[in-house]
């Protein structure tokens, strides 16, 4: 789970125990079950050891200063999906499980709509409670520049591989905005170092509205997300999310627990998709998003209600 959607940070490197457990607790100092949550943080450092402690602060402490590939952290990922346990309401739940499990071995593009500074932590957690472990251990998501920027966002994005990639200003915000020159260049260099991940067997996890939703409905696919269809045999995997714009509601700062629903559409070959649009590639995200909005109550559908 993204404990935070704000800059602060976590802790400062080198990290303990005992700060990362009362960083974490501290966050959540208003939750009910705040002595187990504790009581079961404990357990788990102490039985991954301080080795494993050693190599989260080391993660944490990367600038990402560089637009390349981040590995993930299997301590990081394991809070979190401790975290989950108490964040997530019981009767969340995820559709189309099959379509994880025949998606195989091959270079595959997750197309999700975006509607929270969590979705990638909720959709690893939501795949692996669904039994597709193999997906989540190549999870790859395409991260923005404010993911690096503080280490609070660090540790979140720290459950699964990340590609740091440029953001323009039509979609970020803050210290996130760049030139147009720099975002082309930054842009081809996290665009090869994707496919050099496809090609190596991620599954890569793209957000293709840019920047999450402010209002839940679905915002215009960007037209430059199908540069990450170009590895040959890559399918397109579009998942719907409902429920984590009220993790962290606009305008709040409070964690609330909520109830996710996840809904996984059929795979689409990338290359019939280039073929059906004739290789327009606002055409190709455009169909891809439509995909999406169709596992997605109307209310979500925004840009592509009614398609």
């Amino acid at each position: 789970m993204n404990v935070t959607p704000h800059s602060s940070n976590l802790v400062p490197p080198p990290i303990s125990r005992e700060a990362l457990i009362t960083a974490i607790t501290t966050f959540l100092s208003g939750w009910d079950s705040l002595d187990e949550i504790r009581e079961t943080l404990q357990r788990e450092l102490d039985a991954a050891g301080p080795r494993a402690i050693l190599r989260l602060g080391k993660a944490l402490s990367g600038t990402g200063a560089d637009w390349d590939y981040y590995p993930r952290d299997p301590l990081a990922r394991r809070i979190h999906h401790v975290l989950a346990d108490q964040i997530l309401l019981p009767d969340s739940v995820l559709h189309g499980a099959e379509h994880l499990a025949a998606l195989g071995n091959g270079p595959v593009v997750i197309v999700a709509n975006h509607l929270s500074y969590a979705d990638a932590n909720l959709v690893d957690v939501m795949f692996d409670r669904a039994g597709a472990a193999q997906t989540c251990d190549r999870l790859t998501v395409i991260a923005g520049p404010k993911v690096y920027s503080s280490l609070k966002r660090r540790f979140s994005s720290l459950c699964f591989g990340t590609i740091k990639v440029p953001q323009s200003s039509g979609v970020s915000s803050e210290d996130a905005v760049m030139d147009v020159r720099e975002v082309a260049r930054a842009a081809r260099r996290s665009i090869d170092t994707a496919h050099e991940r496809l090609r190596l067997g991620d599954a890569l996890l793209v957000f293709g509205e840019g920047t999450r939703s402010r209002t839940r409905g679905m915002q215009p696919m960007l037209a430059a997300v199908t540069r990450y269809f170009e590895v040959a045999g890559t399918r397109v995997l579009p998942v719907g999310i409902t429920g984590t714009e009220a993790l962290f509601p606009i305008g709040e700062d409070e964690l609330h627990a909520v109830r996710v629903e996840v809904r996984v559409g059929h795979p689409i070959a990338a290359q019939e998709i280039h073929e059906r649009c004739g290789g327009d590639r606002q055409g190709m995200m455009d169909e891809v998003g439509r995909a999406v909005a169709a596992l997605l109550p109307p209310e979500y559908r925004g840009a592509y209600e009614g398609s």
